[in-house]
């Protein structure tokens, strides 16, 4: 079994990657004075398998990486939750979980109190002249926001277009699964959702507007199911496959709450019962390729159009994913591999060229960070921290770690240097990342950890709001 331990392989990418920051290419800090449109890209489930973060020395994404080397590359983001509705709420409202009891998929997050009249992030433009369109999966496909739009493709209600699909589903032969499948489909590149969402972002791009314009743009792929074209799949043969560099007993420190969420006789048990590992480790990263060319259509196109010297940009992934790490597959968990996501930011005439942040931040912090960068009104309620300080100079000081929530009560605070996870029953884990960057050993019995627990649990969230209804 071919295995490679991924923080490693990151470390050595982080140093040679800073090598190409040129110092010509550093840009003046300031903001432009001209109205900057906002290119706003989400790609689904994606985790650090990404080139410039080094999560996997197979993956193959040319066009985040140079889109990375354009600005301001976060090294370690985390998301305010590991699913899709209850990260995607937080960053378009601005409000964590734990005060908007919006914590799982399930629960309809403009049903909330605290979001029900919420300002969304392309509301704020909106309200400040700016022209708010957007195509793909922004938010949930359950919880549509229409009022955050004055156009959206497909529509305002189906906000992602359909994929091919496959015959004789699953692929994998893993039975009473749902969505958890992987294989090619046989189909054009130019079929597929996430093509066509690319397809209309380009012709926004492509016209004139009479406003600024917050432009979005979500990619579906790499979630599940993980159906591509068959040439994606073609760049990574299954005997080469690297898999992920796991411990058959890496649970057996965890607290029963941790196991619960990692349900290792579930997924893990039926990829092994059924020889998928390398096939869904290649799926994943076949999709991830294909989210990768059809962002660098967009990237094109914004640089081949009027709006390319004026446009910030923000790439965010809303949160991690599991392959097999902890025993555990897709997100929904509390440890690196389901929090830690990707995040860029290039504003013109501020960011420096390939500018590399390992401040601990959250997607919580894009909606404060925009408002600076355009030039917004403030909103105080906003409980992310603007990340301009560090965008103006990506080593500047940042002492607070950042928070992750999965269901009510159960929470990581994730420093530089330390994973401290407290669940709703008060069981805890402790990790160090210094030295133990796979979170394999639990640290939290061992009394000289104390102080460091204690100093990291003030930073959990004084409301943890009940779960909204519905």
């Amino acid at each position: 079994m071919s295995t490679s331990s991924r923080r490693t392989f990151l470390r050595t990418l982080t140093l040679g990657s800073a090598s190409l920051a040129l110092p010509g290419m550093m840009c003046t800090s300031r903001v432009n004075s001209k109205k900057s449109n906002v290119l706003f890209i989400a790609i689904d489930d994606l985790n650090d398998w990404v080139g410039c973060l080094g999560g996997h020395p197979d993956t193959i994404t040319p066009n985040m990486d140079r889109l990375a080397q354009r600005g301001v590359l976060f090294t370690n983001a985390y998301c305010a939750a590991p699913a899709c509705n209850p990260s995607r709420a937080a960053l378009m409202t601005g409000i964590r979980p734990s005060t908007s009891g919006v914590y799982l998929n399930a629960h309809p997050w403009r049903k909330s109190p605290m979001l029900q009249d919420a300002v969304t992030l392309p509301q704020h433009f909106m309200a400040h002249g700016y022209k708010a369109v957007g195509s793909g999966k922004i938010y949930h496909g359950s919880f549509p926001d229409p009022p955050s739009w004055q156009e959206y493709w497909p529509s305002q209600q189906k906000n992602k277009p359909d994929d091919p699909m496959p015959p004789d589903r699953p692929l994998n032969g893993i039975p009473d699964t749902a969505q958890f499948d992987w294989g090619p489909v046989d189909a054009a590149p130019q079929e597929m959702g996430d093509w066509q969402v690319a397809d209309w972002v380009i012709n926004q791009l492509q016209q004139k507007h009479d406003k600024p314009l917050f432009l979005g743009c979500g990619f579906f792929r790499p979630h599940l199911p993980w159906y591509v074209p068959h040439k994606y799949f073609d760049k990574f043969p299954l005997d080469k496959v690297t898999l992920p560099n796991v411990r058959d007993d890496d649970l057996n420190d965890v607290p029963e709450a941790g196991v619960k969420m990692a349900k290792p006789n579930r997924d893990h048990a039926n990829v092994l019962k059924y020889n998928q590992w390398r096939r869904a480790v290649q799926s994943y990263l076949a999709s991830i390729n294909f989210a990768d060319e059809c962002l660098g259509r967009v990237i094109d196109a914004l640089d081949n159009s009027e709006y390319r010297d004026n446009t910030v940009i923000v790439l965010w992934s809303d949160h991690g994913w599991h392959l097999g790490e902890k025993l555990h597959w897709r997100k929904f968990a509390l440890w690196e591999e389901a929090t830690h996501n990707v995040l860029m930011m290039i504003a013109p005439g501020l960011t420096t060229s390939g500018g590399r942040c390992d401040a601990a931040v959250n997607l919580l912090d894009i909606y404060p960070t925009l408002i600076d960068l355009c030039g917004l009104a403030p909103k105080p309620e906003l409980e992310g921290t603007s990340l301009l300080p560090l965008l103006k100079d990506p080593a500047a000081e940042w002492d607070s770690p950042t928070l992750t929530t999965y269901g009510r009560n159960n929470h990581t605070i994730r420093s530089k240097e330390w994973r401290y996870i407290r669940y709703a029953d008060g069981s805890e884990e402790l990790y160090d990342h210094k030295n133990d960057e796979l979170e394999w050993t639990n640290l939290t019995a061992k009394p000289e950890y104390e102080e460091i627990k204690k100093e990291l649990a003030r930073w959990l969230p004084g409301i943890n709001a009940p779960d909204v209804e519905g």
